[in-house]
C-alpha cells in the first residue's frame, strides 16, 4: 500500500511540473521608463547612422565614456569620452547601420542599464556584432547616457533575428 502511494505521490508531482513547465509565461510589458531607455539607445543609432554630432550630444553625457572589447585584436580594449564619441561623428562621411534586438533592461530611480546583442553594418556591408552594455541616468530633459562597453567580433556572429537591413 505504502508503495503504491509513493508512485501515486511522485505521478501527483510529475503531474504539476509539467503543467507549470506547460503554462504560458507571463510576459511583463515593458514600463514608461524601459520603453524610453530603449528608445534613448535607438536615438543613438539612429544619429550615428546619419552622422548627427548634436543629436549624440543631446542624449550623451560629455564626460561619460565608451570601452570597445575586440575580441581577437592585438589591442583588445579602447575607451573613448562621449565628447569624443560624438565628434566623430561630425566628419564620418559613412553609412552606418547598428541593430539592437531582445535588449534586456533595467531601471531603478533614476538609473538604467541595457544589454543587448547588436550587429553593425558599415557603407551596406556587414562590419561585425557583439554586445551592447549601456548605463544612463535620468536627467530633467530625458534619459542620458553616461557611458557603457561593447564586444566587436568579427568571428562567430549569430545571424540577427532582425534579417539582411532592407
Amino acid at each position: 500500500m505504502s508503495s503504491l502511494l509513493l508512485r501515486l505521490g511522485r505521478l501527483a508531482l510529475i503531474g504539476v511540473g509539467v503543467l507549470a513547465v506547460s503554462l504560458p509565461a507571463r510576459a511583463q510589458a515593458p514600463s514608461p521608463d524601459e520603453r524610453e531607455v530603449v528608445a534613448t539607445i535607438q536615438k543613438l543609432f539612429d544619429a550615428m547612422a546619419s552622422c548627427d554630432e548634436a543629436a549624440i550630444r543631446a542624449i550623451t553625457v560629455p564626460e561619460g565614456r565608451l570601452y570597445r572589447v575586440s575580441v581577437g585584436a592585438d589591442t583588445p580594449m579602447r575607451s573613448v569620452t562621449l565628447d569624443e564619441f560624438a565628434t566623430s561623428f561630425g566628419k564620418c562621411g559613412r553609412k552606418m547601420l547598428e541593430r539592437m534586438w531582445t535588449p534586456q533592461v533595467r531601471v531603478h530611480k533614476g538609473i538604467a542599464t541595457v544589454w543587448t546583442p547588436y550587429d553593425f553594418w558599415l557603407n551596406g556591408a556587414f562590419s561585425h556584432c557583439g554586445i551592447d552594455s549601456f548605463e544612463l541616468v535620468k536627467a530633467a530633459d530625458g534619459w542620458k547616457l553616461t557611458g557603457g562597453s561593447y564586444t566587436m567580433e568579427r568571428e562567430g556572429c549569430t545571424p540577427s533575428p532582425l534579417g539582411p537591413p532592407k
